[in-house]
């Protein structure tokens, strides 16, 4: 019998012989379990995974000559060596995968589908009618949603179209929720029933958003004139220097406008009001101006007057208005390529019949055209503005894409 540090040196050899196929399959185990699924191999299994194949290298070897096991201390330093490479070599391979960028996921292998059950036919073309199933999550690391907020995106209701993985729904119902409500972040989980599991992150920064690049927004104190609101042109005179600016928030000593009451117990609707106004007196007003004006507003000490400019009446908000209030709405669309509007004309896909909407401009060939007539050719890429009802407008929306 050889001493103790031949043994030894005779373990590690033979450890070495039999644990490189068991350290390399444990490395790409390792690798595609934590790339694909984001999930680690328990240690245990990788001790018993090693082991197995050790053994049947080993089995194999000791069938050629049996004395190459040798003494027990040989082998049991064996298995340690075995071990030690197997656990080492799953380690780079998880620490690699969880590195890597990922392209591939066990949701996109799967490649689930809608049910049937879900989808509509509109104009010859499949459509997905997504609601927001139980209630609506916060993010950590964000403030909570506002009620009204939360309760918006709750009782929402969202068409897309039906030929579409479930992953491909996820993201774009997630970039809709977020554009519309301007969420700061949101994540969405659909189910096969077009069911969504929502979390949200409510707007940050909506001060900054508001205000242009190269610009700043300042607060000054002076006697602000009745209905003065938010996007009003203002004249500011301080120091002998007049600074122009817009308004982006006012407040003075009085509160808000109010709806009319009710007169006689009959309904009487209220006065359509969209921008909070100031009742007048003396309050703070922040202005959007120039970063020299900012420099200068910021260091007077009072503001002498406060003059309103005049913008005249914009007729084009008018039109929106009476448009709105009669249940139409715009929306600017994308022809896609092999959709229904692909390759012809707006007389040809007979638009306004169809779809009862109207096409406002077209850009085809890089130029917009203006309320465009019949003959106008339509092809995959081409941006278009329509006006229509909510559905008529969801409709139309599925077969353009």
């Amino acid at each position: 019998m050889a001493s103790l540090p031949i043994e030894i040196l005779f373990g590690l050899y033979l450890g070495l012989l039999t644990g490189i196929i068991p350290a390399l399959v444990s490395g790409v185990l390792g690798f595609i379990f934590k790339y694909v699924t984001n999930v680690t191999i328990p240690g245990l299994g990788v001790v018993v995974l090693a082991l197995a194949i050790a053994g049947a290298n080993g089995g194999l070897m000791a069938l050629y000559d049996p004395t190459l096991v040798g003494s027990g201390e040989r082998f049991i330093v064996a298995i340690l060596v075995v071990l030690m490479l197997s656990l080492y070599a799953h380690s780079q391979g998880d620490k690699l995968g969880a590195s890597v960028p990922r392209r591939l996921s066990l949701r996109k292998l799967t490649e689930r589908t809608l049910n049937t059950d879900v989808v509509e036919l509109v104009g010859g073309r499949g459509q997905v009618r997504v609601t927001v199933s139980g209630e609506v999550g916060d993010i950590e690391g964000y403030p909570a949603l506002p009620a009204d907020l939360r309760a918006s995106i709750r009782e929402g209701e969202w068409t897309f179209p039906a030929d579409v993985p479930l992953i491909e729904l996820e993201n774009r119902f997630a970039d809709r929720l977020r554009s519309e409500f301007d969420l700061a972040d949101v994540s969405v989980r659909l189910d096969e029933d077009a069911r969504a599991t929502v979390s949200a992150a409510p707007p940050i920064g909506a001060l900054s958003q508001r205000i242009p690049t190269g610009r700043r927004a300042v607060s000054v104190t002076a006697l602000l004139p009745t209905g003065l609101a938010a996007g009003d042109e203002v004249e500011v005179r301080a120091d002998g220097r007049t600074v122009s600016g817009t308004v982006i928030s006012a407040k003075s000593g009085g509160s808000a406008e109010k709806p009319a009451a009710t007169d006689g117990g009959a309904d009487v609707s209220p006065p359509v009001q969209t921008t909070p106004t100031v009742t007048g007196g003396e309050g703070r007003v922040t202005l959007v101006v120039s970063r020299a004006d900012a420099e200068f507003l910021l260091g007077v000490s009072s503001v002498d007057r406060l003059v309103v400019d005049s913008r005249g009446v914009r007729r084009e908000f008018e039109l929106i208005s009476l448009l709105r209030r009669s249940g139409r709405r715009f929306r600017k669309l994308t022809v896609a390529e092999g959709g229904a509007l692909d390759g012809v004309t707006l007389g040809e896909a007979s638009v306004r019949d169809s779809y009862a909407v109207a096409v406002l401009a077209v850009r085809h060939d890089g130029s917009w055209r203006i309320t465009p007539r019949g003959s106008q050719a339509l092809d995959a890429g081409d941006d278009l503005f329509a006006v229509g009802t909510r559905e008529a407008l969801d409709a139309f929306a599925g077969a353009v894409a």
